[in-house]
């Protein structure tokens, strides 16, 4: 390894610690959401309506474990990324991937934007763009040396 190579590996921006902590929390809501849908947990689901709780629970297993793998995927990628390991590019394609299909699922295969408004479809193309964010900045990182 050259020593620029070297520097740029041992450096640290200071952008990567407050994108991974930031991240970490955003995609562990995701997992807690993603958890205390799949628990029934009573308090969580009381501010939904029947019907959506009828669509939520609808799921089939296949929908749930690619939600399970978007969720703690991006957990994963927030975790590798505040290690600094290159893990974290991949383990953040996977969960975009796994959002992508569920969003094509949900909107293209379900009654899913009558059940949760509009307000849920903009909140899934959040989603979808900081996921797109995420994995685009692991890759900067990676490819500058960062990550290893």
């Amino acid at each position: 390894m050259t020593d620029t190579a070297s520097e740029a590996h041992r450096r640290t921006p200071w952008h990567l610690w407050v994108v991974g902590v930031v991240s970490l929390l955003w995609n562990g809501m995701g997992v807690a959401d993603f958890t205390m849908t799949q628990i029934h947990f009573e308090p969580y689901m009381s501010g939904f309506t029947e019907e959506q709780l009828a669509f939520f629970y609808s799921f089939p297993d296949w929908a749930v474990i690619n939600w399970a793998i978007g969720v703690f995927g991006a957990l994963a990628g927030s975790i590798l990324l505040l290690l600094k390991l290159k893990w974290a590019e991949p383990a953040f394609a996977l969960s975009l991937l796994a959002l992508l299909v569920g969003t094509v699922y949900w909107y293209g295969f379900t009654d899913a934007y009558a059940v949760t408004g509009m307000g849920a479809a903009i909140f899934n193309g959040v989603l979808v763009v900081v996921a797109i964010l995420l994995l685009l900045y692991a890759r900067a990182l990676s490819r500058s040396g960062v990550l290893h």
